[in-house]
C-alpha cells in the first residue's frame, strides 16, 4: 500500500528548519442575499455543483463535531435535519461521522422535496448506509442520558419567519438535551436566528455551543445580541471560488461579537 507522503509543514522540520505556515485566504462576510448569488454563479459561472459544495461543508463539520465529542459525555450524536440545503449538510455529515464508527442517528423535520436534489441525494445515501433515524415523536421526552452532541441542521439562512410545529418541538427538545449536558453544534446558522439581522425570528431558536458558518461570515451572527445563540463561531471554506467571494463579499478583520469593517477589500 503505498503510504500518503509528508504533510506540507512537515517538509522543513524534517530538514531541522522552522516549518512554514499553511496557506490562508481571507475570510469574508456575504449578507444572507449574497450568499444565495455565490452558490448560484459556482454552478453556473464556475460549473462546480451543489452537491460538492455541500460535500465540502461536511467534511469541515465532521472535523467541529469530532473536537466537540472529544469532550462531550458521550460518543452518541444525534443530528436534526429539515428538508433543505441545510439538512443535506447534515446528512451528510452523519454519513461521515458513521465511517468513523460514531453512534449517529438522524431526526428528519421534513423530507427533501425532490429525491434528485443535494438533500435528496445524501438522505439516499444516509438511508442505503441504514444510518438509525429517528421519528421526531419518537425521542425521548427526557434526553438526560443521551446524546452527548446534537446538531442543528435543521434551517438555514433562507428562514424569513418563525419556526414552528416540528421543527419548533425539536429546538425545544435540543434546548433539553442541552440543559441536561449535550453540546449543541449549529450548521452555518442556527436554526430560528435571523442570519442578517442577529435577532430571533420567534420565540423558537437554537442556542448553540459552537456555529459553524459556511463559506463566510454572515453579518447577523457578529452581533453581540447573537453570541448567547451562536455561542463559538468558526467558518468552514466549502471549496466556493475565491474571487467569487471578493466580488459579493468584503474581508472580515473582526471576531465574534465586534463589528464587520466598514469597507473591505
Amino acid at each position: 500500500m503505498t503510504e500518503p507522503g509528508p504533510r506540507y509543514a512537515d517538509r522543513e522540520a524534517r530538514r531541522g528548519e522552522p516549518p512554514r505556515p499553511r496557506p490562508a485566504h481571507p475570510v469574508y462576510e456575504l449578507t444572507v442575499d449574497a450568499v444565495r448569488t455565490l452558490d448560484r454563479l459556482a454552478v453556473e459561472r464556475f460549473g462546480v455543483p451543489g452537491i460538492v459544495l455541500m460535500e465540502n461543508a461536511a467534511r469541515n463539520l465532521r472535523e467541529h463535531a469530532l473536537d466537540l465529542l472529544a469532550r462531550a459525555r458521550s460518543d452518541e450524536t444525534v443530528i436534526l435535519c429539515g428538508p433543505g440545503n441545510n439538512g443535506g449538510d447534515g446528512l451528510a455529515l452523519a454519513r461521515h461521522l458513521s465511517n468513523l464508527g460514531v453512534p449517529v442517528s438522524v431526526v428528519l423535520a421534513g423530507r427533501p422535496g425532490d429525491p434528485g436534489s443535494d438533500a435528496g441525494i445524501n438522505l439516499t445515501i444516509a438511508e442505503r448506509m441504514a444510518i438509525p433515524g429517528i421519528e421526531p415523536g419518537l425521542l425521548p421526552e427526557d434526553p438526560g442520558s443521551t446524546p452527548g452532541l446534537v446538531v442543528d441542521a435543521l434551517f438555514g439562512t433562507g428562514l424569513t419567519r418563525p419556526i414552528e410545529g416540528v421543527g419548533a418541538g425539536l429546538i425545544a427538545w435540543a434546548a433539553r438535551a442541552r440543559s441536561n449536558g449535550a453540546l449543541i453544534l449549529a450548521v452555518d446558522v442556527p436554526s430560528g436566528l435571523d442570519a442578517q439581522s442577529g435577532e430571533p425570528l420567534g420565540g423558537a431558536c437554537v442556542r448553540a455551543d459552537r456555529t459553524v458558518t459556511l463559506a463566510a461570515v454572515k453579518p447577523g451572527l457578529t452581533r453581540l445580541e447573537a453570541q448567547e445563540f451562536v455561542g463559538d463561531l468558526a467558518v468552514a471554506d466549502i471549496g466556493a471560488p475565491a474571487v467569487l467571494l471578493g466580488e459579493l463579499g468584503r474581508v472580515w478583520l473582526g471576531r465574534p461579537g465586534s463589528p464587520a469593517p466598514e469597507s473591505g477589500i
